[in-house]
């Protein structure tokens, strides 16, 4: 799915227009954007969290010649998709609340 195909599935699910909708889809990349840009991480409850992470400097293969190459420290973009999410695309079914017991009756006197 691409952004023009996210903003129709979200415009058809809200009754938004498509203008509307990507405008919102905008700010909200936006936002996450500039949260991870100041080292802090953007946590959805249920869907998961982008947070950003230091790659450590590390030497490195050229695949084409197998010369030793040195590859540089660098931040990067990680995400951990939330249990809601990753139970809705395994298939499992979110297990129903045990019903409470019922409150005791008051006695009359």
């Amino acid at each position: 799915m691409n952004k023009a195909e996210l903003v129709d599935a979200v415009a058809s699910k809200t009754g938004a227009s498509k203008a509307k909708t990507a405008e919102m889809l905008d700010a909200l990349m936006g936002a996450v954007k500039d949260a991870l840009t100041n080292q802090d991480s953007v946590q959805l409850i249920g869907f998961g969290t982008f947070a950003v992470s230091e790659r450590a400097a590390r030497e490195g293969r050229n695949p084409a010649t197998g010369k030793t190459i040195k590859i540089d420290a660098k931040k990067v973009v990680k995400f951990k998709v939330g249990k809601a999410l990753a139970d809705t695309v395994a298939g499992v079914k979110p297990a129903k609340a045990a019903a409470k017991p019922a409150a005791p009756k008051a006695k009359k006197k």
